[in-house]
């Protein structure tokens, strides 16, 4: 049997980092929010030819469009702006093709009001509450006590912080946008958090009902020594599926796959070197 949390501190000092890091960058930088949650319209136009950038560009500008990204890239334009309504959409892509004597071809054209963002946040939260307290609950009732489920929400709220963390640095650097893509990841992720998590918790429960009510520590060791290589070795299968997708996959569901094995990664390591510890200091203090 090996002695895991015998360096707790050691855990605690890497998720303390990880997710300083990932607040700093929150503070510091924010996100970039996609149309799905501000509103705005998403314009994407294959080209008949290559073009100018900068001629696009002033077209947009001629009509009075007040661009949030723009780019031309492998003979497509790529434009988020402020709401265009159909009417200006139209007369827009007239210009262009006069203009620049080209013909496009239309690849997107999405525009979402910003009442809909703001229904979609809402409806975010209460998903995302409505988790925890389910989950609270069901742990509640099936290890038959509190401690349990706080070390598991724990553990849930430090994958998310990791998780959203993450996020706001890829959103900086490489230009990553919030999106419903996004917030499905962060829930499978903390699904996935507590899944393993219970798995290791049944192994402690077992033990209790087994052998008695000794040491927590050392059934927590235990456990931990035996499901540790399974738990692994189900993630690593989940990893190198993600890890195939983020270098095949498209560019439109690349930061969704790039969420996911972040959420991954950090619930493989949240289940044995943050609930665990948690749940057994819980449990000491539970007997003083």
């Amino acid at each position: 049997m090996i002695n895991f949390l015998k360096y707790r501190w050691i855990y605690y000092t890497i998720s303390f980092a990880v997710i300083a890091l990932g607040l700093f960058s929150i503070i510091r930088w924010g996100f970039i929010y996609s149309i799905d949650f501000v509103g705005g319209t998403n314009l994407q136009y294959q080209t008949s030819k290559n073009i100018n950038q900068n001629e696009v560009k002033q077209i947009f500008e001629a009509n009075e469009i007040s661009l949030i990204d723009f780019e031309v890239k492998n003979n497509t334009i790529i434009v988020r702006a402020k709401t265009i309504d159909e009417k200006k959409e139209a007369q827009i892509k007239n210009d262009l093709e006069k203009k620049l004597s080209i013909k496009l071809t239309v690849l997107k054209s999405e525009t979402v009001g910003p009442v809909l963002g703001k229904e979609l946040i809402r409806k975010t939260i209460i998903a995302s509450l409505m988790a925890v307290v389910i989950i609270l609950l069901y742990m509640s009732f099936a290890f038959k006590g509190l401690n349990f489920a706080l070390a598991a929400v724990i553990a849930l709220f430090h994958d998310f912080l990791v998780v959203i963390g993450s996020y706001s640095l890829l959103s900086h650097f490489f230009g990553a946008q919030v999106d419903t893509l996004f917030v499905t990841a962060v829930l499978i992720t903390m699904s996935f958090s507590v899944h393993d998590t219970i798995v290791i918790f049944d192994k402690i429960r077992e033990y209790k009902k087994n052998i008695g009510s000794g040491d927590i520590e050392h059934y927590a060791n235990k456990a931990l020594t035996e499901t540790l290589v399974r738990s692994v070795n189900n993630s690593m299968t989940i990893i190198f599926m993600l890890l195939a997708l983020v270098l095949l996959g498209g560019a439109t569901i690349k930061f969704f796959v790039i969420t996911l094995l972040i959420g991954t990664i950090t619930g493989t390591y949240s289940s044995p070197f943050v609930a665990t510890p948690v749940v057994v200091w819980l449990e000491k203090l539970r007997k003083k």
